[in-house]
C-alpha cells in the first residue's frame, strides 16, 4: 500500500478522502471524509512523532536515536507543533538567534552588563 497524499500534486491545496474501501469484504463508502491534521503531516514529521513518542517524549533520546544535536530536534519539535496547527510556547517571546548570539557576545566581551542582557534577551 502506498502513503496517502495530502496535498494536490497539481495546486498543493489540502486533499480530501472521497471513498473509504474495506479491505475484506470490498464494502465502500463515499462522500467526503477529512483528514485528522496528525495525517497531514509530511513522512519525516511522521517518523519524527514516531520517535518522540518511543523515546517517551525525551528530546535527548530522541538526539540520541536520530544523530541530531539537540537544537535540531527542539526545531523539529517546533516544526511538527506548528504544523498541527498549534503556537510553539515562548516562539514569540526573546529574541531571535542570530540577535541572541550579538547580545552573548557583548555581555563576555564586558559591552554590556548582565542586567541589561537579560533584558535585551527578553526581548525589552
Amino acid at each position: 500500500m502506498y502513503q496517502v497524499p495530502t496535498a494536490c500534486p497539481v495546486c498543493h491545496d489540502e486533499l480530501i478522502v472521497t471513498r473509504l474501501a474495506c479491505r475484506n469484504c470490498g464494502t465502500a463508502l463515499e462522500g467526503r471524509f477529512s483528514l485528522e491534521k496528525i495525517f497531514q503531516l509530511t513522512p519525516e514529521q511522521l517518523h519524527f512523532v514516531e520517535v518522540f513518542l518511543r523515546s517517551e517524549g525525551k528530546l535527548n533520546r530522541v538526539q540520541d536515536e536520530l544523530g541530531l544535536s539537540y537544537p535540531t530536534v527542539r526545531s523539529r519539535l517546533e516544526e511538527v507543533i506548528q504544523a498541527l496547527g498549534y503556537e510553539v510556547p515562548g516562539k514569540d517571546e526573546g529574541v531571535d538567534e542570530e540577535r541572541r548570539q550579538d547580545i552573548l557576545q557583548k555581555l563576555a566581551a564586558k559591552e554590556i552588563s548582565s542586567e541589561e542582557a537579560l533584558e535585551l534577551l527578553q526581548g525589552q
